[in-house]
């Protein structure tokens, strides 16, 4: 196990131990190494190509997904799947869950349909099937007790549905495998001497799923090599855990672990701030993480009034760097803990003219037309796909509306057969007038099929796309919106162009195509070095990725950390965790900003410092407080304010003990990882002390207008209440800090008699 800090060369460190294995005499065939992202994979491709040549591609290297993916393709027919298999994206499986709470006649208010997916996907991402879902007491109570007793049901039928239409979802990929090699130890034992060496990268982001796979996989000769870092997992909410990483040794006894503790990325600063913040995390692997590069600039703390302001003042930070030091907007990053936060920084660039790219936005392959021409891509492979044919059996308009899909999809039930079944067969299924234009549409894909076996990918897809009647549809468009849909057709176009001449790889089919881009991660991006914009994206989003400057934007209790994470150690450690994410990208300058108020729900709302902030020590900090053109607090209130943050701002200005292990700032000794923290110099105001015998009283017994008391907060007066129990949520206003938005089952609240 190698636990490689942030900044310590893991890319390298992979690189160079398979390229000395294939040197050694390793067969590159029996090498596998498994990343989370294809951009992770093809840099070490690359890398490794540089070192050994061309065997490098004969290694099995790709993401989780994409690798078994492959495997599948071979061997689904022995788990009942045609190895044409669709591969269902998110809005596939959302779309395929809509149908069927409609038929059902289900509330889509109680089973949302974004819920019912995380509630599947969680359910496969943890090996189980629908039906132990269906006979698990525990599960089924708690559906019961959630008022939604039919979660079960809904996850069989979408099962079966997918299964009927020939399809697999993302989770499918890894449930479907541990399925395959439970139920068939020939293709495991295959596998098992196939790849006799396995790697794998940010090991710290693996599931219960991956995990199972990875295991099964090595039993035989534990020639198993993992990469990662606990400090550095961050996806919980995507159903990784930890414990794999933190338990590892007691799956292999004869373990051995190596320690990358240099950082080579960033400043002693950034290095020992990021330290002194993951300290405070108990359930961690022990490293002392160091820099030998330049001490570098102390980190800004800038406290802004209001978001708007935050924003300007992160803008006009980046105009001043840019032109005291010569910096391109690429060397600049804004990175947030929640999406909606960009809308304030957006405003402010663009007032300023900053160019700027949001990551984590619609991807090109998530565009309305893009998925309309890919449906009939995969139609032509997999005319069985029930989502695909919804999609495009109207499109372009062709006189089959909903009422005729809505038939086509009775008697596909009532019948047992598929869709793509009632189609070809109009006149035995259906009633009425529409069988022409079936029949119509059935010969269109059967000759869509015909013509993808004589032509390469280019070929196949401009012919779909034009007999299809996509492109004249879009053509015929002369808004600005039809011309920008008619310029991404042809986009994507000249992406499957490119695909079809490129040399490197054997198989260069539309088929194959589509599933290099149905396996896209959400982490996967387009290499925009090259142009010259401020990026801006969640923090989840930056993993992995570096910049000069980082902005960490709107530390504020409840916003980061997250209001959702302080109600356990486990998932306040695990906001730490991200915020020692963000830190770790930055290569030179690191700044922290927070807002005094805050509009959230419509409601503009007092905030206080993150905790982060004040767990970092002070000695590397350098506190900036904004004076506003009008003050918002209103008299000498902000005068006040002033004087007292220059207080604060000179007690940080003295050198205090470092609280983190590692080289210290001088490069000499080892700083003590228990010195005292400094009482004087915190950034949060005194926590309110509560009053003798403080015992929360129940959720139900709140009402408008209420006098209470908050163990943190202080006292306040209900102003309203929303929702029903037990997810009552109440707008409670606190002396001194405004209106707080609090869910009352957690919230710990106290009627002032």
């Amino acid at each position: 196990m190698i636990v490689a800090g942030a900044g310590s060369g893991k890319t390298r460190v992979i690189t160079y131990r398979v390229a000395h294995l294939i040197r050694k005499g390793v067969d590159p065939f029996n090498i596998l190494v498994l990343t989370f992202t294809n951009k992770a994979s093809k840099d070490m491709r690359e890398r490794i190509m540089k070192v050994v040549g061309s065997e490098a591609k004969n290694i099995w290297m790709g993401t989780f997904h994409s690798v078994f993916a492959k495997i599948l393709r071979v061997e689904a027919e022995k788990i009942g799947y045609p190895s044409n298999f669709t591969i269902y994206d998110t809005d596939d499986s959302k779309s395929l869950i809509r149908s069927i709470l409609k038929e059902m006649q289900l509330d889509d208010k109680l089973y949302n349909a974004n819920f019912v997916y995380n509630r599947i996907s969680s359910a496969k991402n943890n090996l189980i099937s629908y039906s132990e879902y269906l006979e698990s007491p525990e599960i089924q109570s708690e559906d019961v007790s959630n008022k939604r007793p039919l979660l079960g049901v809904i996850y069989e039928t979408y099962t079966k549905r997918c299964f009927k239409a020939g399809a697999m979802d993302f989770d499918d990929l890894l449930f479907k495998t541990n399925v395959l090699l439970k139920t068939h130890p020939d293709v495991l034992n295959k596998y098992q001497q196939k790849f006799k060496y396995l790697m794998v990268d940010e090991y710290q982001d693996t599931n219960f799923s991956q995990y199972t796979i990875v295991k099964k996989l090595a039993a035989a000769y534990q020639n198993i090599c993992v990469v990662g870092d606990d400090a550095q997992s961050i996806y919980a909410f995507r159903g990784a855990n930890i414990q794999n990483i933190l338990n590892f040794e007691r799956d292999y006894p004869d373990l051995q672990v190596y320690k990358l503790e240099q950082n080579y990325r960033s400043t002693q600063n950034i290095v020992e701030v990021a330290n002194s913040i993951i300290a405070n995390n108990k359930n961690q692997l022990e490293k002392n993480v160091f820099s030998d590069n330049e001490p570098g600039d102390r980190i800004k703390v800038q406290r802004a009034f209001t978001d708007n302001e935050e924003g300007k003042l992160v803008a006009e930070s980046i105009i001043q760097e840019r032109t005291s030091k010569g910096y391109r907007y690429n060397d600049f990053a804004i990175l947030y803990r929640t999406n909606a936060q960009s809308r304030a920084m957006e405003e402010a660039l663009r007032k300023l003219n900053i160019p700027y790219k949001i990551y984590g936005g619609l991807s090109f392959y998530q565009r309305k037309e893009i998925k309309d021409l890919i449906a009939y891509f995969r139609l032509t492979f997999n005319p069985a796909d029930e989502e695909a044919i919804k999609r495009v059996i109207n499109y372009p308009r062709r006189g089959l509306g909903d009422t005729t899909v809505d038939k086509i999809i009775v008697a596909a039930d009532k019948h047992n057969i598929t869709m793509w079944q009632v189609i070809c067969n109009p006149q035995q299924y259906i009633e009425g007038r529409i069988a022409n234009q079936l029949n119509d549409f059935a010969v269109m894909i059967q000759s869509f099929a015909a013509e993808s076996k004589k032509l390469d990918a280019y070929e196949t897809a401009l012919y779909i796309a034009q007999h299809s009647g996509i492109l004249k549809e879009l053509h015929t468009d002369d808004s600005i919106e039809g011309r920008s849909r008619y310029e991404n057709i042809q986009e994507l176009l000249n992406g499957i162009k490119e695909f079809a001449e490129r040399e490197d790889i054997e198989d260069r089919s539309l088929a194959i195509f589509m599933q290099d881009i149905a396996l896209l991660t959400n982490d996967d991006r387009g290499d925009d070095k090259d142009k010259d914009t401020v990026s801006l994206m969640t923090i989840h989003s930056a993993k992995g990725l570096e910049f000069k400057n980082v902005f960490v934007v709107g530390l504020e209790e409840n916003l980061f950390p997250s209001q959702m994470s302080l109600n356990s150690r486990t998932d306040l450690e695990e906001e730490r965790r991200l915020f020692y994410v963000a830190i770790t990208r930055a290569e030179k300058k690191l700044t922290l900003t927070y807002a005094t108020s805050r509009y959230r729900w419509g409601t503009l709302t007092n905030c206080e410092p993150s905790r982060f902030i004040q767990e970092i020590n002070a000695r590397y900090l350098e506190i900036e407080v904004a004076k506003p053109a009008k003050s918002v607090l209103g008299g000498d209130s902000f005068e006040n304010e002033r004087r007292s943050w220059t207080q604060q701002r000179d007690s940080f200005s003295k050198p205090k003990p470092a609280m983190s292990s590692g080289p210290s700032a001088s490069g000499t000794g080892t700083a003590s990882s228990s010195a005292p923290r400094p009482k004087t110099s915190s950034l949060l105001p005194k926590a309110h002390v509560p009053s003798p015998g403080f015992a929360p009283d129940a959720a139900s017994a709140f009402q408008n207008g209420m006098d209470v008391e908050h163990e943190k907060f202080g006292f306040g007066k209900i102003v309203s209440l929303e929702g029903t129990l037990p997810d009552v949520k109440a707008t409670v206003f606190f002396q001194g800090l405004g209106n707080k938005q609090l869910l009352l089952k957690f919230a710990k609240l106290r009627i002032v008699k």
